[in-house]
């Protein structure tokens, strides 16, 4: 998708070194890959310690021991 934005030009030459990209396309993809990447674990990470049916560490040595 084509979308045209304003991105300050310090922000931009910084998301180029820090990404390693070629071009600035490149670096913007990865950034928002990134980005999407962290939200995704983040949701994860809220979810931890939530399953009620999660086996701990005994039972699961139990079930090795069968």
């Amino acid at each position: 998708m084509k979308t045209t934005i304003d991105i300050p030009d310090e922000d931009l030459d910084q998301l180029l070194k820090f990404t390693g990209a070629a071009t600035k396309k490149e670096a913007v993809v990865k950034a928002v890959q990134d980005f999407n990447r962290r939200q995704r674990l983040s949701e994860l990470a809220e979810m931890l310690g939530t399953f009620d049916d999660f086996m701990d560490a005994t039972e699961l040595n139990i079930l090795r021991e069968g």
